[in-house]
């Protein structure tokens, strides 16, 4: 068995539900899959001492978990205050609308479709909820509507699925952009190197000790998947359904169809940037 301080961003291990760091609670929501892992994490953030928590990424529209997470942060003699997405997903955000009924809170989103009140998010707002402090950093890649949150006390960044805790995730090509993703990449490293980020508080996955070993064997698995899609492409793959079975030949097949995507987006940044001459469709 690999040592888990061996594998990429030091994952802590096992997932479960609770403290993750002083400030953030995580509440496992039960929909394992291929594509979420063991669940999606949600995640209860406040102040110590606070009587007030932002929740971030109910989840699926389970009763039962959407239940769980007041029942977590009553538990801590806590009040749900206010709702964020990291992005749109169902696995992420269907449960949103449900858990601003049971908490009469509102649900802040980049997407204007997925908010429940005036307010949205942007890339550079800082949230302040009973001494809670959260700074909105736009991750663009996974979705067009990414975002991750810094949290500064803990030094920490709650990732959505920019970052996960196991695997890599997937550019879901034509929302998500291989270009975007990569930048997004490079400002979360300059999180860990400019603002001592060293925890990743993922969407999915064990938590992550070394987020600027987790962002580096992104870039550098991102680069690596990238030669090998256009050495396929100069090998005569014709389809992008040709290339994941070449390229992706090592991963369950089950997830092939999500490979799919991020080859699409590959094979776009490839073309945008003159690497291969038009290329697949």
């Amino acid at each position: 068995m690999t040592d888990a301080a061996a594998l990429p961003g030091q994952p802590r291990g096992i997932v479960t539900s609770g403290q993750a760091t002083a400030r953030a609670v995580n509440v496992l929501a039960p929909n394992p899959s291929a594509m979420t892992l063991d669940g999606t994490n949600t995640w209860l953030v406040s102040e110590p001492g606070s009587e007030l928590a932002v929740v971030i990424d109910p989840g699926p529209l389970d009763e039962g978990h959407l239940k769980a997470v007041i029942a977590a942060a009553e538990q801590a003699g806590k009040r749900v205050a206010l709702t964020l997405l990291t992005h749109g997903h169902p696995d992420h955000a269907e449960g949103a609308g449900r858990f601003a009924e049971l908490t009469g809170t509102k649900v802040r989103a980049l997407d204007p479709a997925q908010r429940l009140g005036d307010e949205g998010l942007a890339a550079g707002n800082v949230i302040r909820t009973g001494g809670l402090e959260l700074r909105v950093v736009g991750t663009p890649g996974h979705t067009a509507d990414s975002l991750c949150f810094h949290l500064p006390a803990d030094r920490a960044v709650l990732t959505g699925d920019t970052i996960l805790g196991r695997g890599t995730t997937v550019v879901a090509h034509p929302d998500g952009r291989l270009g975007d993703y990569l930048d997004s990449l490079r400002r979360l490293r300059s999180l860990t190197v400019d603002d001592g980020v060293h925890t990743v508080l993922p969407g999915h996955g064990p938590v992550l000790d070394d987020a600027q070993g987790a962002v580096e064997f992104y870039l550098a698995h991102r680069a690596h998947r990238l030669a090998q899609v256009e050495t396929a492409v100069e090998n005569g793959l014709t389809t992008a359904e040709a290339v994941v079975a070449r390229v992706y030949a090592d991963v369950d097949r089950s997830l092939w169809p999500a490979a799919t995507w991020s080859v699409r987006a590959q094979l776009e940044y490839l073309r945008d940037h003159g690497l291969i001459p038009g290329g697949p469709e």
